[in-house]
């Protein structure tokens, strides 16, 4: 398998046109793959790449109680029928910079190998960067927020969910409860109830509720089935480090789309007026993205849990 530091040092090859470091559509698909699967949710939520940097991707669903009794001999004109409906998408273009010195390359233990490590961390920090924004990107953002700069980027779908998906409030909660669970649960229409739901959360509010459990058990006697400390309410939970902890998802997460564009450049040049009067080597990787949901009924939202201690 292609790493991402492999994919970057072959795109550097060509620096002779305007286009260098254009990857093709079988590179893209690649290093886009390699930055999803620098966390555990990334490698779970879906990805589609597109040619055009704003579009409409389609929706096809069937309705239910379709069947009809059948008269021999007889058509009645009764058709089921499909319905379709789209999802627009509008990527953002994002890019990753840094610089490395060639006294930094001559003089370390590792030699010329470090700027293959040193790119090989930057693109895995951008796969996790990347789903950060997915989740928690809001271009409504005070100007004053320490990572207004970063956050402004994009909506991710904690805000979406939060504005159009089904919301319970948890605020006045002194700790964590099963009763949460089965209220967002319950918020979600029962046909999305199908086994592909998953609670994502932070691993401090893992931690936390697994210490609810076993404080129970403590204070009270009696044993918690093994399955409820992974699976509260039957549904398996997902840890995701960059969900805050005071935030519980309820989703497919095949409902969570990402859209990116073929247009993934990674550029390097050790030329031009810079890179010789500061002896340096300088990078780039430009890509666009856009985390849409396709069915934000589908999704919910757990808010204002109780502090963990």
């Amino acid at each position: 398998m292609y790493e991402n530091n492999s994919i970057v040092s072959k795109a550097a090859i060509e620096t002779a046109s305007l286009t260098s470091g254009l990857l093709n559509p079988e590179q893209a698909k690649r290093f886009i793959g390699q930055t999803f699967e620098a966390t555990t949710l990334g490698s779970l939520v879906r990805h589609e790449m597109r040619t055009a940097k704003t579009g409409e991707i389609d929706k096809i669903g069937i309705g239910s109680r379709l069947l009809r009794k059948k008269t021999e001999g007889v058509d009645d004109g009764y058709r089921a029928g499909v319905k379709t409906s789209q999802i627009e998408y509008a990527t953002t273009a994002v890019r990753l910079p840094w610089e490395i010195t060639e006294e930094t390359l001559r003089e370390n233990i590792e030699g010329q190998s470090l700027e293959a490590r040193i790119t090989n961390l930057m693109t895995t920090q951008l796969g996790i960067d990347l789903n950060d924004l997915y989740l928690n990107g809001d271009e409504s953002i005070s100007s004053s927020d320490p990572d207004y700069d970063f956050l402004k980027i994009n909506t991710g779908w904690v805000k979406q969910i939060t504005t159009g998906g089904h919301v319970v409030d948890a605020t006045g909660q002194a700790d964590m409860s099963l009763d949460l669970f089965y209220s967002l649960m319950r918020a979600v229409p029962n046909k999305y109830n199908n086994g592909r739901l998953r609670w994502i959360m932070s691993p401090h509010r893992k931690q936390q509720w697994e210490l609810f459990l076993l404080n129970k058990i403590i204070g009270q006697g009696g044993a918690v089935p093994d399955k409820l400390y992974d699976s509260p309410a039957g549904i398996p939970a997902v840890e995701e480090s960059k969900l805050n902890d005071n935030t519980i998802l309820l989703a497919d997460p095949q409902n969570l789309v990402v859209v990116n564009t073929y247009g993934v450049k990674i550029r390097k040049t050790t030329e031009g007026k810079e890179a010789i009067m500061q002896d340096k080597r300088f990078y780039v990787v430009h890509l666009d993205f856009d985390p849409i949901i396709e069915e934000l009924d589908a999704c919910g939202i757990l808010t204002n849990l109780p502090a963990i201690s």
